[in-house]
Order: C-alpha cells, then structure tokens, then sequence
C-alpha cells in the first residue's frame, strides 16, 4: 500500500445491555418471542441479523403449529447442508418452553449421505408417514416439489431459512414454487432473513405476494445493543496497489481471531498466481511454518511478534482429505468453548452464510463480494457475542483502480459496489429514527428523553428512547403515513429501501461524480422511482410519506457522520447512553446537525445529496488520478433523459403546477425547478415523436 488509510466507514459503539440474550419464563430471547407472538399467522416473515435466534424460534414456530393448529408436518429448508445443523434435536423443554424439539435421523436430510436429487424420495415418505419434522436444503425441497407437485404439501408447515436466496425472477425456481404456494394458500410459511434484499436488482417477493406476510423486525441496533459482551463493531473498505498479499498485514492483525476471505480467481484482486499460492503468501506473511497438527488439521504458525504459536485453518485446500479433517475440527464443540482453538480461518467459497465461530473478532475480505447480502453474512460472523470480546471488525480491502489498465471500468463499479455496502450498513446499523411532523399542536412522546431543558414548543426537538435507541426527530411539513401497511413500512421496512436505492448504480454514480446533478434528482425522483416500484399498490400520498421517511433516514444517518467528523471523532459514530465522552456521539451529532439548520424541513432534507459524505471519505483514501478517472468514466456514460426519466420529471411538473399554479421553467434560477422544467420538456418531445412515427 503506497499509504496509511486508517479511515472506517462507520465504528458503531454499543451499551452491552444484555437485553437480547435474556430469556422468559418460556426460555425465549427477545426476537423469539416477538416471533411466538406472531404464532397464529398463516405466513409469517421474519427479519432479524444473523446469532439473534432464528433457529430456536422457528423451533417454537413449528411445535405449536404441529401441536396446538392442527398443521400435520414441519418441513424446514436450508440453503446449505451444514445449516441442517442448526436444527439439531434440542431440549426446549429445560429452559422453559413445553416441548422439546425433535427430527428423527433420518429425516434430517442435511446429515444423509448422497446428492441432494437422490433425497427426493425420502422427502416423499417423509410425507407419507406419521412423523412431524424434517429438515433438508432448498436444492432437495425443490427437485421434491418439480416432481411431488405442491398438493402433496397441503396443511403443512414451510420454513425457508435464510429467505433471500429467492426472488421474484421467473428463473428462480424456489420463488416461483412459493409463488405457487401462495396461490393455492394451503400451507403455512415462515420465511426468515438476516438481510431481507439481494445482491442484484431483483425482488425477494412481488408486491402482492408480500403484502400477505406478516412481518416480525429485530434490528441489529436491538441485537447488538442488548448483548453482553461486545461493545464495538468498526466497518471500513480499504484501497492498495500491488498484491494483496503484500500488503495484508496491514489491515490484519495476527493477534486477532480472524476469517480471511480471499479473491476469487477470476477477480481483479486475484494475483492469478492460484489460490493455494495466495493461501502460502499468506501464511508466510503471518510468521514461519511449523507443521499441522495432527488432530485438526490446522497449520502451526510461530506468530513474528512473540513467537507465539497460533493455529490457523484453511479451508482453500484443494486436497479433498486434508479439507474435509480441518472442516471436521471446525464443527468440533471446542469452537464455542476454547477460545484458542483456533486463532484464523482462510476460506474461498466458505465460512461465510450460518457458519458460527464466536470468537471471531475481524471478517477481512479481498476484493468486492457479488452482492450486499454476501457482504451483510460475511459481517454477521463477526457479531457474535464471547467472553472478552468487547470489538470487533469487518474490512474490504480492494485493489485501487488503475488508469492505465482496460479493467479500470469494471474496477469502477466494483469500488462503487463497495461504497454502496458501506452506506447500507451505515443505515442497518444505526438506532432507528422516529420522524413525526413539526406542527403548531406538536409536544412530547411519552417515553422520549429531550435532553437539558426538556422538550421546546418554539424549535426542533430531538428526543431519545434510552430503552429502545429509538430517536425521535421533528421536521416540518413531514407527510404522514395514512394506511396500516405505509405505517408499517415506515416502522420496520425502510432498510429495505436503502437497499435498492444503493443498489441503483446509475444513482450511486451520479450522487458521487456528477458535479452537475441536483440532488432532488436523487431524493425526489430516484427515491420516489424505488418507492413507487416496490409498493405500486399504495396510493400517492402514502407513496410520498414512505419515500420522505427513506430520505431523511438516509441523509440523518449521513449529516450526523459529518458532525461526528467535524468535531474530529474520525468518522465514528456511537450509540447509547452510557459515559457521555463514548457513548452519545450519534445522539450529540443529531442534535448538532439539528441547531445547525436553519430550519429542519422536508425542502431542506430534500436537498442534501446523500453521497456527499461518501464522497468525502474516497477523496480521502484514493489518489487524485483515480478519482478524475472516476469522474471521467462517469461522465461518458451520462445521458441526458430516459424515457422512464422524463415520465417522472413530467409527473413531479404537474405536481408543481398544482402546488404553485405555474408550470416549472427552465429558465428559472432554482436548479431543481429548471431540471424538471427540462424532463417535461423532453417527455413531451418524446410523447410527440411517438405519435409521428405512429
């Protein structure tokens, strides 16, 4: 790395309540037993973040659907084989709950031998006998539904975990077998997720097949908070020159338990000289090679610093025996109780989605992942709560583009991807925002702390809940949400929606490299764009409200990161309520933007770019050349209006008339009333070719 870059993205602090790890009289922990109140639902969504229980709440799920509904049969269905695990027979009935949980051998088909095609059979007999329980992996619930048919799951329970590996695509074989499902609407479904989105554009679920799903949210505010031991999660992306591998020590910290997830081959942070030479570099990097050991499998390493010996598993071996003997000593019960049992993993294509491994401390992955969700599990084996464990990290180190090189394009997008992960994190990390109109009737929310001198009628208040982290914020002339549903969306489902809208490349760049966009291109109609596609259903007003409530999360979550900077607490943003010289930095940064602003509106917040903070960092930790480069490329995929474009300037034009009583113009001084004066302009040049072309 030709430079030090020492500038995360986000460092979150926690209060270490212990809220989330107590159990009831029943022995559920708090998101389970959100979830067992829901119990009564036909279908039953479940977001919550990775360790915070959704195994055993399924569990409780499926014992009183079997036992008190008069469902004949749970199937539980995993994406993977060593998730089957999780689903083990357990013994509920010791910490509370009236029944234990049991799977017979054989119908825990993740534990079978053979290929997922061959099991199909038994899924069938499965079905055919008296038992309750069985647990198998998507593949096998599909090749069982291609050739049972769905009538043969009447009156049966199906869990899908880890739910977002299915998408409203036609290709997706197991969201088009839900869709059909849903239709005949004769079983019940629980559908559960660390990260409700995709790593592509597509929708988990249509619209209409959501809208039947009640949902049951646990944030990671919540989780994370409400642990006991862990105080602090940092997230940073980290640009170098060169390979890798010479500069991994770096961002590593051989005292750390740590995964190391390496490129793909075929990536531009491969140093395509193979991944088991990259495995040697690495290990050569952490100190000399002392032998395996015989046990585990694992390589002996004497660290450099304290010659200390630390074992280190890799998971990159070609080598079918020597792999499968380190994977065995992963699954070994020491993993959870020996904390130096192991001290690093290096993996490919592993250790990734429902891997648990406690103590790990630092998630380092090389090169950008295919997707946010990728990205959002590899995270979760981090957040684990340990004995001891008081901070812990994730980094991307990527490879800075080269302007020299043909890949600097894809070398673009990749960065872009990265820089769209970390502003999603941001958001899914941070308390949640409660914003509430400022109206002449306004006062305080029961439950909300306003700070010295209480609650004032005369400005803009900011109120916090020390019991939930919820922030309350008052911006005039907020829309509310009128349904039940927009309530909802509002309450738990914003997330989802910084998802797509960081997602949406064509936005990303735009807000980051075109000096010429204004940013209600971005708040109003990108947003409003993501909005209106993913809720078609609701009316305008509701459609409106949402997106505002998106917005102002988005750009809450950025301004406070930007006062938390400026008063040079490097870019670092706390939560809670404990020692105010740590633990108040999110709520003091609220506050702070908050006075600072004139007044706190929905024009205002509507005019802040969202990426602007973003910005600010990669002009930090890229080389000038790179980031003109960036622009430049930007700046030769830009165009002018799309079709789809100009239809929504034209909608926000007669919106302006009806508020104003004038059309927009294009020579007005305001730029944002001149851009939608041109996109109607351009739609009705559109519309006006249509027709002579006939």
């Amino acid at each position: 790395m030709n430079k030090e870059i020492e500038i995360p993205t986000v460092s979150v602090k926690y209060d270490s309540t212990g809220k989330s790890k107590k159990s009831n009289e029943l022995g559920m922990r708090e998101m389970q037993e959100r979830a067992y109140e829901k119990r009564g639902e036909q279908y039953l969504l479940i977001k919550s973040p990775p360790a915070s229980g959704k195994s055993r709440a399924l569990m409780f799920l499926a014992l009183d659907k079997t036992v008190n509904q008069s469902i004949q049969q749970a199937i539980i269905v995993v994406p993977e084989k060593s998730i089957g695990k999780s689903f083990d027979n357990t013994p509920l009935s010791e910490y509370g709950f009236w029944s234990d949980w049991q799977v017979k051998a054989k119908w825990n088909l993740c534990n079978s031998p053979g290929e997922d095609g061959g099991k199909v059979n038994s899924v069938k007999a499965f079905l055919d006998s008296d038992d309750t329980n069985l647990v198998c992996t998507h593949a096998t619930f599909r090749f069982a539904v291609e050739k049972f048919g769905i009538e043969v799951f009447d009156n049966r329970l199906i869990a899908i975990d880890e739910f977002h590996h299915l998408s409203a695509n036609p290709d997706n074989v197991l969201g088009n077998q839900l869709e059909e499902f849903l239709a005949r609407d004769k079983v019940h479904i629980v559908a559960m997720t660390g990260s409700y989105f995709r790593g592509d554009s597509d929708a988990v679920m249509t619209p209409d097949d959501e809208a039947k799903f009640e949902t049951v949210t646990y944030t990671y505010y919540e989780q994370l908070n409400g642990y006991e031991y862990l105080k602090e999660l940092d997230i940073g992306y980290y640009f170098y020159n060169g390979p890798y591998v010479d500069d991994i020590l770096k961002v590593l910290d051989p005292h750390e338990k740590t995964i190391i997830h390496i490129p793909n081959v075929n990536s531009r942070e491969s140093t395509k000289r193979g991944k088991l030479t990259e495995t040697e570099d690495i290990l050569e990097e952490l100190g000399t090679w002392m032998g395996v050991d015989e046990e585990t499998g694992f390589h002996l390493i004497e660290r450099r610093s304290d010659k200390k010996i630390i074992k280190v598993a890799d998971l990159v071996e070609d080598d079918g025996s020597k792999r499968a003997k380190v994977q065995v000593g992963l699954r070994s019960p020491l993993m959870e109780s020996d904390r130096d049992y192991v001290d690093i993993i290096i993996a490919l294509g592993m250790a990734k989605e429902g891997f648990d491994w406690i103590w790990c401390e630092h998630a380092l992955t090389v090169g950008y992942r295919a997707s946010l969700t990728e990205i959002v599990q590899i995270i979760g084996r981090t957040t684990r709560d340990a004995p001891g464990k008081e901070r812990t990290r994730f980094t991307n180190l990527i490879a800075e583009p080269d302007a020299a090189k043909d890949a600097v394009t894809d070398a673009v997008n990749d960065t872009l991807k990265a820089i769209a992960a970390s502003l999603l994190m941001e958001q899914v990390l941070a308390p949640r925002f409660d914003f509430t109109p400022k109206t002449a009737t306004s006062g305080p929310v029961d439950g909300f702390d306003y700070g010295d001198g209480g609650y004032n009628p005369d400005k803009t208040n900011v109120g916090v809940n020390k019991d939930t982290g919820q922030i309350q914020i008052e911006i005039t002339g907020l829309a509310e949400p009128k349904s039940e549903e927009a309530q909802r969306i509002v309450k738990d489902d914003l997330n989802d929606l910084v998802a797509a809208f960081t997602q949406d490349t064509r936005t990303v760049e735009r807000g980051l490299f075109d000096t010429e966009v204004v940013p209600e291109e971005i708040t109003q109609v990108a947003m409003g764009k993501i909005v209106a596609t993913k809720y078609p259903n609701l009316p305008d007003e509701d459609q409106e409200a949402i997106r505002q409530h998106a917005v102002a999360a988005v750009n809450m979550t950025q301004q406070v990161k930007k006062a938390i900077n400026e008063q040079g607490q490097n870019e670092s943003i706390d939560v809670g309520d404990g020692e105010p010289s740590s633990n108040t930095a999110f709520v003091d940064g609220v506050r702070q933007f908050v006075m600072d602003v004139t007044s706190l509106d929905v024009d205002f917040i509507d005019r802040i770019n969202p990426f602007g903070e973003a910005y600010a960092i990669l002009s930090k930790s890229m080389s000038e050349e790179s980031l003109r480069q960036f622009g430049n490329i930007i700046a030769g995929k830009k165009q002018k209006f799309t079709h789809e474009e100009a239809r929504d300037y034209a909608l926000r034009a007669r919106q302006f008339l009806k508020e104003r009583g004038r059309k927009p113009e294009v020579t007005s001084n305001d730029p944002w009333e001149k851009k939608i004066a041109e996109g109607m302009n351009a739609f009705a040049q559109m519309v006006a070719e249509a027709k002579q072309n006939g």
